[in-house]
């Protein structure tokens, strides 16, 4: 038989004991893998954005601090809304450059 450390199932939910159910400790436990991993920084491209706070992030390499998602550095919907922002600038570069 194998002998596994103590909580090598339950992972970082195992503080919540049997309580809960275990489909909601096991996405806890993703989450905050998740989130605890060392990120790559949008600055100097270098694997060291850690969590300072909730949404905050920043790297420890070059001090970049900026606001993320709660638990990524990165959303798909900051994503959907760094597009969109995007083709709004170069919407209004092109309307300007048809104007001159």
């Amino acid at each position: 038989m194998v002998k596994h450390k103590k909580g090598w199932k339950t992972r970082s939910a195992g503080r919540f004991g049997v309580r809960y159910g275990r489909n909601i400790r096991k996405k806890v436990a993703d989450i905050e893998e998740k989130m605890r991993e060392k990120h790559t920084c949008v600055q100097c491209g270098f694997p060291s954005v850690r969590r300072i706070g909730t949404g905050i992030w920043k790297c420890k390499k070059c001090g970049y601090t900026f606001a993320g998602g709660t638990y990524l550095p990165n959303t798909s919907v900051g994503a959907v809304v760094a597009r969109s922002v995007k083709r709004a600038i170069e919407q209004r570069a092109r309307d300007a450059m048809m104007e001159v």
